[in-house]
């Protein structure tokens, strides 16, 4: 029998719940509170057939667009053909949770502001600018001695006793 191409198909495993995590759904799943252009990460619950997006967004990152009582609004980036196309789907909370995509960069943030007013208050003007690694430093060897490697010299004549 061939396989079917439904909207479902291919996902017992991608929509199966986790090892001990079965059961009732949490209450912070639902008391969360999402605001408008939060990062947001679609991992589909099997448990809630409502609201259930494409299994083409399972695991995606996107950003919420609009906020209604029970769902809300992602925007999320989907490659088709040689273009990307920005989607706006809409997706149950049960189906999303908060994205840790930019935790990095609002650190990165505090911290350089926190680096700026210390200078400022030692009145110098500092640069956090992210700069690559260079090249490590030099060093010299110690204890080693040189060697001075000359080649034989080639001879002809006795090459051609050997034969081939």
């Amino acid at each position: 029998m061939p396989a079917g191409h439904g909207l479902r198909s291919r996902t017992r495993d991608l929509f199966a719940r986790g090892f001990r995590k079965r059961g009732t759904i949490h209450l912070s799943t639902y008391l969360r509170t999402y605001k408008i252009g939060q990062y947001v990460d679609i991992k589909v619950n099997g448990a809630v057939q409502k609201g259930m997006p494409h299994k083409f967004y399972h695991g995606r990152t996107g950003r919420v667009w609009n906020v209604t009582k029970r769902a809300m609004g992602v925007e999320v980036n989907k490659q088709v053909g040689n273009r990307i196309i920005r989607k706006r789907i809409h997706v149950r909370v049960e189906h999303v949770q908060p994205s840790r995509c930019n935790e990095e960069i609002k650190h990165r943030i505090r911290k350089n502001d926190e680096l700026k007013a210390a200078a400022k208050a030692r009145g110098e003007v500092i640069s956090t600018k992210r700069q690559p690694e260079g090249p490590k430093p030099g060093f010299m060897v110690e204890g080693a001695t040189l060697e001075t490697v000359t080649p034989i010299p080639y001879d002809v004549v006795n090459d051609l006793k050997g034969g081939y």
